[in-house]
């Protein structure tokens, strides 16, 4: 029951999306858009309150449980970027608003991005160790809590993972690309030599110019 609820808050959570951006952006109501938008938190207490629900009425703690704590700390922690990014891209393409910003991809501006979205993954870990704790402490010391308590040190690792992920961009900045030096330039000089060819010179013309061949059989004076 609890993994066909995680499905279902899934799929309810796009549907709400879709069905808040459309009402929004195609149907021109932005206050009934953001209202639908605004009830997408409720499937996540729904979810945690089954959850509770299932294992006050003697559910054994597993898996199931552990993986509904995590995708709420997901949900908490990443939900609000994933609408962010979506609302501007309706409001860009259907709303006739202006393009979204796009995120840094250099340097240290690239760094301190990757940083905020992993801080989103340190509150994801959060909000799911708080829940799992809560539901140990619920089911207390004679059900076993194992399951729940892996689930923990799960969201921990993964947000360690991208913790790492994420530095190795302030240790390694990604550098932007060189302007490609075969674009014409303003300034002659500044153009290669591949692309601009100058007069040639040659050593019997002092100017640069080839030589007249009718002056070669011109006679020298005496």
């Amino acid at each position: 029951m609890i993994v066909a609820l995680i499905v279902i808050c899934e799929v309810g959570f796009w549907v709400l999306l879709a069905a808040g951006l459309a009402t929004r952006y195609l149907l021109k109501m932005p206050r009934a858009g953001m209202a639908l938008l605004l009830c997408e938190p409720l499937l996540e207490v729904l979810l945690l309150v089954v959850t509770a629900i299932d294992l006050k009425n003697g559910a054994e703690p597993s898996w199931r449980h552990g993986l509904a704590a995590v995708y709420i700390g997901y949900t908490v922690g990443h939900g609000h970027r994933t609408v962010k990014w979506l609302d501007g891209h309706a409001a860009h393409r259907l709303g006739g608003g202006p393009p979204p910003r796009k995120p840094p991809q250099y340097g240290m501006a690239r760094a301190r991005h990757e940083g905020r979205v992993w801080l989103g993954s340190v509150v994801a870990a959060s909000v799911a160790s708080a829940l799992l704790l809560l539901a140990i402490g619920y089911v207390g010391g004679d059900g076993n809590t194992e399951s729940l308590r892996s689930w923990i040190f799960f969201a921990w690792r993964a947000a360690g993972i991208h913790g790492l992920i994420a530095l190795t961009y302030a240790i390694w900045p990604k550098k932007a690309p060189r302007a490609d030096s075969a674009v014409a330039a303003r300034d002659p000089q500044h153009v290669p030599d591949l692309f601009v060819r100058g007069p040639r010179k040659d050593a019997a013309s002092p100017g640069g110019q080839p030589p007249d061949p009718r002056q070669g059989h011109a006679r020298r004076p005496v």
